[in-house]
């Protein structure tokens, strides 16, 4: 890990954490800091960029080690600690059945601290006002892609991971992403992690995580 700020606390510590396919390890004792502000995840093709964001999200079990968000752990106070993460998988086809404002709707009631006004002016700058009403199998994979992030960033979750947000979007869509992470880059609280083959362009990090070396 490099660039991390010692004035600015950990909002998520990830201590000694093993994790393997098929006997292979792909994580064994990892550990790392996360600070406030926008950190990015990087790698090459099949280092585990996508899986380490399932085990923070506590999708996949870890075979050993912790995890602890603003003092919560997982082992510990499991619910409460997935309560402060914001993750989807953006290739799932789990919620395609539901609408996006339907969606929308649960996230809200997930995350005390949802962005009511954010997610308004998301949904207009992304274009998806004419889609709220849609199933989301409806969608492209763009626009699909566009309905999740407009709640991770919504959300209010004190670390938001997000899996290649770039992919799939538009010139102007890729612009507004780039846009809301580089505010976000000076939040003194929350954490968004952003796993992608390069860094999020013209953002400034708080922290660069380089897998696969």
């Amino acid at each position: 890990m490099s660039n991390p700020d010692p004035t600015r606390p950990a909002v998520l510590r990830v201590v000694r954490l093993s994790f393997g396919f098929a006997g292979v390890d792909l994580f064994k004792d990892f550990s790392v800091e996360i600070p406030p502000g926008v950190i990015w995840v990087g790698g090459d093709e099949s280092t585990g960029k996508t899986t380490l964001l399932r085990l923070l999200a506590a999708e996949l079990p870890a075979r050993k080690g912790a995890l602890q968000v603003n003092g919560v752990t997982l082992a510990g106070q499991a619910q409460a600690y997935r309560s402060q993460l914001f993750w989807v998988d953006p290739r799932t086809t789990s919620f395609d059945a539901l609408t996006p404002q339907t969606y929308w709707d649960a996230v809200r009631r997930q995350y005390p601290a949802f962005a009511e006004a954010l997610l308004a002016d998301l949904v207009d700058e992304f274009a998806l006002t004419a889609h709220s009403g849609k199933s989301l199998y409806m969608l492209s994979t763009g626009t699909k892609r566009k309905v999740f992030l407009a709640a991770a960033f919504a959300s209010g979750a004190a670390v938001t991971l997000l899996d290649e947000p770039f992919a799939a979007l538009d010139k102007t869509s890729i612009a507004l992403v780039l846009d809301v992470l580089q505010e976000a880059a000076s939040h003194p609280s929350r954490a968004w992690v952003v796993a992608d083959y390069v860094a999020p362009r013209g953002v400034a990090l708080a922290a660069t995580v380089a897998l696969g070396g």
